[in-house]
């Protein structure tokens, strides 16, 4: 009787003791497994004296000129994430995949004291060069490997050999480092990983092809003084392209009349990405405003819908729901008012969101360049 009171006494407060620490502790919200526990190691191809971007800029003009206004040139520089970088308390393993060549970071990873690799072992690289660092996901993170450059294409007519990986036209095998992360562990509950864009892809029964989507093909010599031929643009087109996403999406509506009430149906279709729209992060998500004006402007009615993942992170991550456009699957909305309001126009916004207001104002990000931007506009006349 006496254990049994015991138990009764100590089970509450353990399980209390329990939540607790699972609301304190660190939150790592993904796996870290081989594909990027450690920073890339490459040796210098012969023939070249460097392995930076701006070095292949001499001979490959037109695919650097790309490459340096994408964001895989601002992994590491971009200001949104070094806010959430330092937040997060300027982890290693972020450097892995922001800038994964190992001469990029500033400390060599000798080993790692937890289980879990988010604690490494350290020291003081004496080869880290910041120029390299400052270019983020550089060209040799992809185009160098073995002390080789590798590429989609033979040629005897570059000043440097090319090892062919055909794994290279499809980018899977590439991107799949850190585009790919998984969440599978004891106290998560994803339905679909963190970054799960590959996961959603395969939900729908297609094959992931990065490479077709995110480089766009182009026909032009790969270097100056080269042949033209079949290549892809290195733009790495995503959520930070407005006129990309602006085309990824159908916007369709219809009008109902009833004897007291008006009703606008819209239907929103993601008709460009096998991914869901949007996808990422699991912070950016899509709103679709509808606001009711009169004659002057002023606003009657208005209602937001909001596509997105919801996602419970404390004392456990578990997957709620998940209201994003999934790829051909059209979704309705529904906006309606009194048939003897005063209403002159119905203003439609479709928004797409790269960061969530309260996680901005959380980690202290303070923006220059907006979080969101508009992707549909449309006046309605009420008639």
């Amino acid at each position: 009787m006496r254990f049994k009171h015991l138990l009764l006494i100590s089970a509450p407060l353990f399980i209390s003791l329990f939540l607790l620490w699972r609301f304190l502790r660190p939150l790592n919200i993904f796996v870290v497994d081989k594909r990027f526990e450690r920073p890339i190691h490459i040796e210098t191809p012969k023939r070249l004296s460097s392995v930076t971007a701006e070095g292949c800029s001499k001979c490959h003009e037109d695919i650097y000129r790309e490459w340096s206004k994408s964001m895989h040139a601002q992994a590491w520089s971009d200001p949104y994430f070094q806010a959430d970088y330092k937040y997060d308390g300027s982890q290693q393993i972020c450097q892995n995949c922001h800038i994964p060549l190992q001469n990029q970071q500033e400390n060599l990873v000798l080993g790692f004291r937890d289980r879990d690799k988010f604690k490494p072992i350290l020291k003081p690289n004496p080869d880290y060069d910041p120029d390299l660092q400052n270019e983020g996901v550089t060209c040799a993170v992809c185009h160098i490997k073995d002390g080789k450059i590798v590429g989609p294409f033979e040629t005897n007519r570059a000043p440097h050999s090319v090892e062919v990986d055909p794994e290279m036209t499809t980018g899977m095998k590439y991107c799949i480092r850190c585009h790919v992360v998984s969440g599978k562990r004891w106290d998560t509950f994803y339905r679909i990983p963190p970054c799960g864009t590959v996961v959603e892809i395969q939900e729908g029964d297609s094959e992931p092809d990065c490479v077709g989507c995110h480089m766009p093909e182009i026909i032009r010599p790969v270097a100056i003084g080269m042949e033209q031929r079949k290549g892809r643009r290195h733009l790495f087109q995503g959520g930070h392209h407005p006129e990309k996403v602006k085309g990824d999406l159908r916007v369709e509506y219809k009008k109902e009349v009833e004897r007291n009430s008006i009703k606008y149906i819209f239907i929103l279709t993601n008709v460009g990405t096998v991914h869901y729209l949007p996808t990422g992060t699991p912070d950016r998500h899509l709103t679709l405003e509808l606001k009711l004006r009169d004659k002057k402007g002023q606003i009657i009615k208005e209602k937001t819908y909001k596509m997105k993942r919801y996602i419970l992170w404390r004392p456990f991550i578990i997957d709620i729901k998940d209201t994003r456009l999934p790829y051909r699957k059209p979704r309705r909305f529904i906006f309606e008012f009194s048939r003897y309001s005063k209403a002159a126009v119905l203003d439609v916004t479709v928004r797409y969101h790269l960061l969530d207001e309260k996680r901005r104002k959380k980690i202290g990000y303070r923006n220059k360049q907006p979080i969101a931007y508009p992707i549909h506009k449309r006046i309605i006349p009420i008639e």
